[in-house]
């Protein structure tokens, strides 16, 4: 005795013409309208019996999350240490704490080390780059002339050129020639 899968049964003229997927069920009957339904059989969580899918967050998730808690708390204490007084910090029993001097100098450090590093940056490149009435900026050890490649022509097929650079006379002239 064989039996057909569940998904091949036909349960009526109405399955006949429809779609399933494990989001949606789309009927496209004739008798009526097509319907769409985004009850999902295989959801455990509508009926209470579990979650189905993934079992748990994923690691980025975790870290993304963590991160930006550690970032608040930082950023929070940072702030109270920077502008509560020292006397009202003794007050409440937090006496080993750094100077106010970094709570200013540490920042400032920080944007000058940025700053520098990029005109450092921009500077590096500009040295490294060549003069612009260089032939380096036109040739260089990669460079390849066309080379005068003749196919022969035996019947349809043509072979590939060779991979060549295109000459800066070329260039100029197809950018700058006056075709009308």
């Amino acid at each position: 005795m064989t039996t057909s899968p569940p998904s091949l049964k036909m349960q009526g003229s109405e399955d006949l013409h429809s779609v399933s997927s494990p989001r949606r069920v789309l009927s496209f009957s004739k008798r009526r309208k097509a319907t769409v339904s985004f009850l999902d059989p295989d959801d455990k969580a509508a009926s209470g019996f579990g979650v189905s899918g993934d079992h748990g967050p994923k690691s980025s998730e975790v870290y993304g999350f963590v991160g930006s808690i550690t970032t608040v708390v930082a950023t929070a204490i940072f702030f109270v240490w920077a502008y509560v007084p020292d006397n009202w910090l003794q007050a409440i029993g937090i006496f080993y704490y750094p100077n106010k001097y970094w709570a200013l100098a540490v920042p400032t450090y920080g944007m000058v080390t940025i700053l520098l590093a990029l005109v450092f940056y921009v500077g590096l490149n500009f040295m490294s780059t060549p003069l612009h009435t260089s032939l380096n900026t036109i040739f260089d050890e990669f460079s390849r002339e066309p080379s005068t490649f003749i196919p022969s022509r035996e019947g349809d097929e043509q072979p590939i050129e060779p991979i060549s650079d295109i000459g800066i006379n070329k260039i100029n002239d197809l950018m700058f020639s006056d075709v009308k």
